[in-house]
């Protein structure tokens, strides 16, 4: 027998930062508070909070508790259900992530360089801010859209290269490192934000932007594209479906109680999404105040809100450059959290796969920071905007909803709803209430199931602006998504057709629900969860499968 000790979190604030830090991106500040004024302001709330209790908090809960129990990453910990091994290619989705948070931090530290200019407002992005974001630092004046995206531009070169190096220090050691870097980078973008929302409170104008953010309109819960951006926005906010959550909670003490994690962490996250609109619009107001303009003049979002209308407006107040930096140091922290989140649901699922991976973590983690930046290169050119809208669109829709309707439908009707509350009980002493276990089993599967059909039947081409993607990159799109989404089904098939046996002895092998008996009887023996075990001596074929399949972090 060969065994070896997981590494754990140093502290439980370790892990509570990094999952908070992870969950709270880029998209809490400038995708959330536009989102809500767009879709009936307080009115979206409704379907927000709806989507967060019935389908958010239930998935991030199941992760939580699915990767602390068997302790291990999101390739491996489909042990559980061998046939959905393949949902891990879906971790294919944090590669883009990550690709598309590092190159959006890149923009940002470049600009951290710059001072601030003089600005006055006008439509149609004809402002110093404007031009100096787009000409200055994009260069999109150089490419005539997605098929023209030029060489890679060295300043922001420079800076990526800085953000992957970030990413490798913080990622090199572990848990123990990046528990320890998620102190400041977790923490920072609540101060600033808090601080940006004092300010932005004293400004005039500043109520009627909140009033505007707020402001209640019911007729738009009619339309389906609201509620639809409101199912994305949870999921792509809370982060289920990436594969961080279950790489770690699987470094949690075995007893940790992730039931409490999962309730603080994801009402946390979708506090903050509702606090930021009030740091936003406090200063769009001030915007539309300043210049005589109306809200929607100045209300936008993506990198036109955080690239240039923020920082037109901060260019505006007493002393402009020590805001600028504040402003930008929380952007650049937002996108180094959730890339960290996303680097290690890749490493962890696939050193738990690969020994020879965990042997040689610095290496493997150089390797992927190395091809992250490669990727993310695509992004710094002149049309990298397209590039990065590209991703924005495809690998961060669809296929998240589908990611966590496959796990929530693998885990509830493959394994077990019943088999899954045993293994918390064993964890925690107590079995999840009735309700999570409905919405595990039959809420959350049906509502995820209506949203993927209804994302795919209302979805649009792409466009930036003025410029309208060709429908060859459309294509091209969809091919991001389904990158990750055929490897399901494409790996089912292939577990079946390669497994020895008739259609129904397959299925028995492929479904350990069999195996109940002997896992409690495995569980009942074994009391020492902080060990994982590598069995060798497999040569009894009445015992083979049952410890193959036995889910205990034990394995005897």
């Amino acid at each position: 027998i060969v065994t070896y000790e997981r590494e754990t979190w140093g502290k439980k604030i370790d892990f509570l930062l990094s999952v908070i830090g992870f969950a709270v991106d880029l998209a809490n500040v400038w995708r959330f508070p536009y989102l809500c004024y767009k879709n009936g302001g307080g009115a979206f709330l409704i379907p927000y909070i709806l989507f967060l209790v019935i389908a958010g908090m239930p998935l991030f809960y199941m992760e939580l508790a699915l990767g602390q129990y068997n302790r291990e990453g999101a390739a491996t910990v489909w042990k559980i259900c061998p046939v959905f091994k393949g949902e891990f290619s879906l971790s294919l989705l944090s590669l883009y992530s990550i690709s598309f948070l590092t190159s959006a931090s890149s923009p940002t530290s470049h600009l951290l360089k710059k001072d601030p200019l003089p600005t006055s407002y006008a439509k149609y992005k004809m402002t110093p801010a404007a031009e100096f974001y787009e000409r200055g630092v994009l260069h999109l004046h150089e490419s005539r859209g997605i098929q023209d995206l030029g060489m890679p531009r060295w300043e922001l070169v420079l800076c990526l290269v800085a953000v992957v190096f970030l990413l490798y220090f913080s990622l090199w050691k572990g848990v123990k490192s990046s528990g320890k870097v998620v102190y400041i980078t977790a923490t920072m973008p609540y101060v600033v934000l808090f601080v940006l929302l004092i300010r932005g409170i004293t400004l005039p104008g500043a109520m009627d932007g909140i009033r505007a953010y707020l402001h209640i309109d019911f007729k738009q819960l009619n339309d389906p594209k609201v509620w639809i951006d409101a199912a994305t926005q949870i999921f792509y906010s809370l982060g289920a479906g990436f594969g961080v959550l279950i790489a770690f909670a699987s470094y949690n003490k075995f007893d940790n109680n992730c039931y409490r994690d999962a309730i603080l962490t994801s009402t946390v996250n979708c506090v903050t999404s509702f606090f930021s609109g009030f740091a936003i619009f406090s200063v769009l107001g001030y915007m539309a105040y300043k210049h005589g303009v109306r809200i929607e003049d100045v209300a936008t979002e993506g990198a036109g809100l955080v690239f240039i209308i923020y920082p037109e407006a901060i260019s505006t107040l007493p002393g402009s450059t020590f805001w600028a930096i504040v402003f930008f140091i929380m952007l650049l922290t937002l996108g180094i959290d959730s890339s960290m989140g996303g680097m290690e649901a890749v490493i962890t699922g696939l050193s738990d796969d690969f020994k020879i991976l965990k042997r040689n973590r610095k290496l493997f983690t150089f390797a992927t920071a190395f091809g992250t930046f490669l990727v993310a290169l695509f992004c710094i050119t002149n049309g990298g905007i397209y590039v990065l809208t590209l991703l924005d669109n495809y690998a961060a829709g669809t296929s998240i909803l589908f990611a966590v309707l496959i796990e929530a439908i693998g885990v509830s009707w493959f394994y077990g709803v019943d088999r899954f509350s045993e293994d918390i009980e064993r964890m925690m002493g107590f079995k999840p209430g009735l309700y999570w276990r409905l919405c595990w089993k039959f809420v959350s599967p049906t509502f995820l199931l209506v949203v993927v059909i209804a994302s795919i039947v209302t979805s649009t081409g792409l466009s930036y602006d003025d410029y309208v993607f060709p429908s060859w990159s459309n294509v091209i799109g969809w091919g991001v998504a389904l990158s990750s989404m055929m490897f399901v089904p494409v790996y089912a098939i292939y577990k079946f057709l390669s497994m020895p046996g008739t259609f129904k002895q397959v299925s028995v092998k492929t479904n350990p629900s069999h195996l109940r008996s002997f896992d409690q009887l495995v569980n009942s023996l074994l009391r020492k969860p902080s060990l994982n075990v590598l069995v060798l001596l497999l040569e009894s074929p009445s015992l083979s499968t049952p410890i193959q399949h036995c889910s205990h972090p034990l394995k005897s």
